[in-house]
């Protein structure tokens, strides 16, 4: 009778062993990492276009004296966005990253609104230093949207992932991993603001 009661309990351990692979506690974990180091990239290229803003309005504003208010918009914004961090708190908290995508998504018209600007001054759309900066912030809004596109991926596997069995019963068990917030676009970006050079 010993013996088989010692055989179940060993059944019973490798059973249980076996199906450790196929918990998807790794899986998750992993996941997760991947929607950090997916929101590290959008960072960076918002860091990267932030990066620019400076020049492009030192050079508008040699050439755009009467367009203050445009200006001062573009720059405060800009202050405001450099003192957002994105944090892992960030992530958990849908409040504070809606506000986050706010206030990127009030940069992004106010530098649409500056290009708009730009328009009335012939010269300023000939500066080869302008067309340079231009082209770069052109080039930083489509790293955005690509960084953005595979962050939401990344988020949508993740989210997928804590929530199918058996990997939600490991994260309700063991890990208690909560899902995390895609990008969503702002009303007001939805309509693209018509600008010609």
């Amino acid at each position: 009778m010993k013996v088989s009661k010692i055989s179940k309990i060993l059944f019973f351990l490798i059973f249980s062993l076996s199906l450790l692979p196929s918990c998807g506690y790794n899986t998750m974990q992993v996941q997760e990492e991947e929607v950090f180091a997916a929101l590290g990239d959008v960072e960076a290229t918002y860091q990267r276009r932030n990066d620019l803003i400076p020049n492009l309005v030192e050079i508008v504003k040699g050439y755009a004296k009467h367009e203050q208010e445009t200006l001062t918009a573009v720059t405060e914004l800009r202050s405001k966005v450099g003192s957002m961090q994105i944090t892992q708190a960030t992530l958990k908290d849908p409040k504070m990253f809606e506000n986050f995508q706010k206030v990127q998504s009030e940069l992004t018209g106010a530098l649409s609104r500056l290009m708009v600007v730009v328009e009335k001054y012939p010269d300023l759309k000939a500066n080869q230093n302008f067309l340079d900066l231009q082209n770069q912030l052109e080039g930083s809004e489509n790293r955005i949207n690509v960084a953005r596109s595979r962050y939401n991926k990344a988020v949508k596997e993740f989210n997928s992932s804590i929530r199918v069995f058996p990997n939600s019963l490991t994260n309700a068990l063991f890990l208690h991993l909560q899902r995390k917030e895609p990008f969503k676009t702002e009303e007001a970006a939805k309509v693209a603001p018509k600008i010609k050079f």
